[in-house]
C-alpha cells in the first residue's frame, strides 16, 4: 500500500518472479478491468485454467476452485479500483495455505497484512537514480517527494542541465489544492533560490516561493518582500514573458480583499506582458485574473465576457484544467441566476472530468457548487454533510475559515446555538485576518451573529465589511459567490438599530440583484428588505414590507427554492395545525401550502412541541401525554472502563497528530483529527455537567427512541404534502432524550393549534 510511483507493482513483480522461479502458479490481475464480479472471478478462472464456462461464474464455486487446485499466487494490481469485486476476492481467495494473494493499493485494505510503503530517504532515492552529488541528491528528493518513480522522471533534467538545481526546482509543480501549502516544494525553492546564479532563475524562483506560500496566513510580510524582489529582478532583465510569469505569482501571493483595484490592473499588465512574449498560457492566467476581478466589482457581464475568452483560449490550447474551471464557473453563474436544474448538470460534468484529469481542487469545486445549491433548494441532507465536510477543510486549512461557512449551514438548519459557538470560537481570529477568503467569511460570520441576534459581533462585523460596501462577496477564484456586501450591512444595521442605514442598503441590493438577474440573491435581499422597513415602521413602511414579502415569496416558490418560515406569505403569521376529532384526520395551512394528513402519534408529540417554542419537553413526557413518568434506574451511557479506554487514546492521538505536524504529514494529521473528533464527540454524548457520566434508563432510551421515529415521520408526512412547512419543521425540530420546538430567527410564527 502506497501512494501512486511509489514501487507496488515493482515489489508484485518481483514477488511473481520468485513464485514462478519456485514453481508455483502465478495469475496476474489488474482490477481496473474488474466491472463486476463475474468478470472479476472469470478472469481469475481464465488465468488458472479452468475448465468451466467462464461466461456465468458463481463467485462461491470460483474460489472454490481456486483454493483446492494447488500452490498458487494471486497478484491483483490496484485492488482499491476494483469496487467490491475486489475486495471480495481479497476476502475469499485465500482461505487456505495453498494460495497466496498479494494485492497492490493507494489504500488500506481494511484486511490484516497491509505493507505500507512511504516515502524514500535522500540517500535511498539516489541510490534509485544513481545520484551521489549530495546537493543534487537532495533537491531531487526534494523535488520527487521521496517518489522513486518522480526521481527517475526528474533525473533526466539533472543529466542535461548545467545547473541541476534550478533547473529542477523550476521543473516541479506542487500537487497540492488551492491554499494547500506543501512543505517539501517550499524548501525546494527556498534551497534553490539560495544556490542559482542566473538573475531570470532568480526571479522565478523567488516568484515560486511566494506563490506556494500564500496558504500560510502569517507569511504576508514574507510574500510581499519576495514578490517584490522578484518584480525588481524581472523589470531589470526587461524580459516581457519573465515579467508576465513574475505579475502571475504577484496576482496569486498578494491576493486579499483590499487589492481588487490593483489585481484588475495587474491582470492587464499581465495580459498585454504575456502577449508581447508569446506565452498563451500566461494570457490566459490574465483573462481568468481579469474575470474574478470584476465579479468581485459587480460587473457581471463583464465578467461573463472575460470567462468566455478564457474559455475559447483554453479549448483551443487542449487545456483540460481551463476547460474544468470553465465548467465550474459557468455553474457558478446557473445559481446566482436561479438556474439550479442546469447548474447541477455542470457540477456532474466538473466532478467527471476533474477527477479523469486528476485536479487536485475537483473535490472542493464540486462540494462548493453542489452545497450552494443544496442551501437554496432546501436538501437539508447534503447541508448536513456539507457541515461535516467544511469542519474537515478547517482542519487541513487551518487560518482560512472554513468554520464560518459552516456556522452558516448550521444556521440554515435550525442549529443556531451550534453556530453561535463557531462564531465565538473564530471570529476574533477573522476580524484580523486577509486572504482570498476573507471578504465570504466575513459575510458568512454576519449571517451567523444575525441569526444568533449577537448585538457586539455584529457591530464588529459591521465595521469590518463598511469599506466594501460596493463589492460583491466572491470566495477565491469565483466559484462561490454570494451577493453583494450592502445587503450584509443591511442586515447588520437592522440588528444593531440603524434602521435608516438598513432600508438604505438593502434597497441597493435589491436593485442591483434585480439589475444583473441574481434572482435567487434578490429572493432573500427582498425578505431582508422587508424585515428592515418592519423594523423601521414609518408611514407605510408595513404595507410595502408586506408587498415585497408577498413578490419575492412568489419568486422564491418559481425558483424553486426553499423558503424558510420568516419567509411566510404576506399577511399570514399563523400556522394551523389541527385535528377534526379524536379519531379524525389533522388539518394543516401554512401560508399557500394547505394538506389534510392521515393521523399518526407523531403528530401528537408535534403539537406539544409546537405549542410550547424554545421549551425542553423529555421524550418521556410527550409518550405520557404529560409530565409524570419516571423513568427506571439509569445506567451510566459509558462505562468507567469504556471512558478511561478512550481517554488514554486521546492522549496517544495528541501524540499522532503533533509527530504528523512534525513530519509534514497531513494524511496522518487528518485521519489522527478524524478519529479524535469522533471520540470526543462520543465522550461529550455520554457526559453531563461537571463531567458526570451521562445516564441511560431503558424507560427513557426506548421513549427517546420511539419519539424521535414518531416525529421524523410525522415530519416527513408533513414534506410531502406541504415541502414548504416540511423544511421549516424539519430545519427547527429537535429529538432526543429531551425535544424541543427550536423556530430560526426572525419575526414570529404564531401556530394554531
Amino acid at each position: 500500500m502506497g501512494p501512486d510511483g511509489s514501487g507496488k507493482t515493482s515489489l508484485a513483480d518481483l514477488a511473481s518472479d520468485l513464485g514462478a522461479g519456485s514453481g508455483i502458479a502465478v495469475i496476474r490481475l489488474s482490477a481496473d478491468s474488474f466491472v463486476s464480479a463475474s468478470v472479476a472471478w472469470a478472469q481469475l478462472l481464465r488465468g488458472s485454467a479452468a475448465p468451466a464456462d467462464v461466461g456465468s461464474v458463481d463467485p462461491d464455486e470460483a474460489a472454490r476452485y481456486v483454493v483446492t487446485a494447488g500452490r498458487r499466487l494471486i497478484v491483483i494490481d490496484d485492488v482499491d479500483r476494483g469496487g467490491p469485486a475486489a475486495e471480495a476476492m481479497l476476502a475469499a481467495a485465500a482461505p487456505s495455505g495453498a494460495v497466496g494473494v498479494l494485492a497492490t493499493s493507494s489504500v488500506p485494505s481494511g484486511l490484516v497484512g497491509d505493507v505500507r510503503i512511504g516515502r524514500l530517504s535522500e540517500r535511498e532515492i539516489g541510490a534509485v537514480v544513481g545520484e551521489n552529488r549530495p546537493e543534487v541528491r537532495r533537491v531531487l528528493w526534494l523535488a520527487a517527494q521521496g517518489n522513486p518513480r518522480r526521481a527517475i522522471e526528474l533525473a533526466g533534467i539533472v543529466a542535461q542541465e548545467a545547473d541541476p538545481v534550478g533547473a529542477l526546482a523550476l521543473a516541479v509543480t506542487s500537487s497540492r489544492g488551492f491554499l494547500e501549502v506543501d512543505p517539501m516544494t517550499v524548501t525546494l525553492l527556498e534551497e534553490a533560490a539560495l544556490s542559482v546564479t542566473s538573475d531570470t532563475d532568480r526571479a522565478r524562483l523567488l516568484a515560486r516561493l511566494a506563490f506556494e506560500l500564500l496558504g500560510d496566513p502569517s507569511t504576508v510580510a514574507r510574500r510581499a518582500s519576495l514578490i517584490g524582489q522578484a518584480l525588481a529582478l524581472a523589470e531589470g532583465i526587461h524580459d516581457d514573458r519573465l515579467r508576465a510569469e513574475v505579475l502571475d505569482s504577484r496576482l496569486h501571493s498578494m491576493w486579499d480583499a483590499d487589492s481588487n483595484d490593483e489585481r484588475l490592473e495587474q491582470a492587464e499588465q499581465l495580459i498585454a506582458s504575456a502577449r508581447t512574449g508569446g506565452d498563451a498560457e500566461l494570457e490566459r492566467k490574465g483573462l481568468f485574473w481579469r474575470f474574478v476581478g470584476l465579479m468581485e466589482q459587480g460587473r457581471i457581464g463583464e465578467a461573463e465576457s472575460a470567462l468566455a475568452a478564457f474559455g475559447r483560449e483554453a479549448t483551443a490550447a487542449g487545456d483540460l484544467v481551463g476547460e474544468v474551471v470553465v465548467a465550474a464557473r459557468q455553474a457558478m453563474l446557473c445559481i446566482l441566476r436561479g438556474r439550479f436544474d442546469e447548474a447541477a448538470s455542470l457540477v456532474r460534468a466538473v466532478a467527471k472530468q476533474g477527477n479523469r484529469i486528476g485536479l487536485s481542487d475537483t473535490e472542493r469545486l464540486v462540494g462548493t457548487l453542489g452545497g450552494t445549491i443544496a442551501g437554496y433548494t432546501g436538501d437539508l441532507d447534503a447541508c448536513r454533510d456539507g457541515v461535516e465536510a467544511l469542519f474537515s477543510f478547517a482542519r487541513r486549512l487551518p487560518g482560512h475559515c472554513y468554520e464560518a461557512t459552516a456556522a452558516r449551514v448550521l444556521v440554515l438548519l435550525g442549529r443556531v446555538d451550534e453556530a453561535a459557538l463557531e462564531l465565538d470560537r473564530s471570529l476574533p481570529a477573522a476580524l484580523t485576518g486577509t486572504g482570498p477568503r476573507w471578504l465570504g467569511v466575513m459575510a458568512d460570520f454576519a449571517a451567523v451573529a444575525v441569526a444568533a441576534r449577537r448585538r457586539d459581533e455584529c457591530v464588529s462585523i459591521y465595521a469590518a465589511l463598511l469599506p466594501y460596501a460596493g463589492r460583491m462577496v466572491v470566495f477565491g477564484g469565483a466559484n462561490s459567490v454570494n451577493g453583494p456586501v450592502t445587503r450584509y450591512l443591511g442586515m447588520l444595521e437592522s440588528q444593531i438599530g440603524l434602521h435608516e442605514a438598513a432600508v438604505a442598503h438593502l434597497t441597493d441590493a435589491v436593485e442591483f440583484e434585480q439589475r444583473i438577474g441574481a434572482l435567487p440573491g434578490l429572493v432573500e435581499s427582498s425578505f431582508e428588505l422587508a424585515d428592515a422597513l418592519d423594523a423601521r415602521g414609518d408611514g407605510d413602511d408595513r404595507t410595502r414590507a408586506g408587498e415585497i414579502r408577498e413578490r419575492a415569496h412568489a419568486l422564491g416558490a418559481r425558483l424553486g427554492m426553499r423558503v424558510p418560515l420568516r419567509f411566510g406569505a404576506a399577511g399570514d403569521d399563523r400556522w394551523t395545525l389541527v385535528r377534526e376529532s379524536d379519531a379524525g384526520d389533522w388539518h394543516l395551512d401554512a401560508g399557500d401550502e394547505h394538506a389534510r394528513l392521515w393521523h399518526r402519534i407523531g403528530f401528537d408529540y408535534l403539537r406539544a412541541l409546537l405549542a410550547a417554542p424554545g421549551q425542553e419537553i423529555s421524550a418521556l413526557d410527550l409518550t405520557a401525554n404529560g409530565p409524570g413518568l419516571v423513568a427506571t434506574t439509569a445506567e451510566p451511557v459509558l462505562d468507567n472502563q469504556a471512558r478511561v479506554t478512550f481517554r488514554r487514546r486521546l492522549v496517544d492521538l495528541d501524540a499522532e497528530l503533533d509527530a504528523a505536524d512534525r513530519a509534514g504529514n497531513a494524511d496522518r494529521a487528518v485521519r489522527a483529527a478524524d478519529e479524535r473528533a469522533a471520540i470526543l464527540d462520543e465522550l461529550r454524548q455520554a457526559t453531563g455537567l461537571g463531567g458526570r457520566p451521562r445516564r441511560s434508563s431503558a424507560d427513557g432510551e426506548r421513549a427517546r427512541v420511539n419519539v424521535t421515529r414518531a416525529l421524523r415521520a410525522a415530519v416527513s408526512a408533513i414534506s410531502t404534502a406541504a415541502p414548504q412547512c416540511g423544511a421549516h419543521l424539519d430545519a427547527s425540530i429537535r429529538t432526543g432524550g429531551t425535544c424541543r420546538y427550536q423556530p430560526p430567527p426572525g419575526p414570529t410564527m404564531r401556530w394554531r393549534l
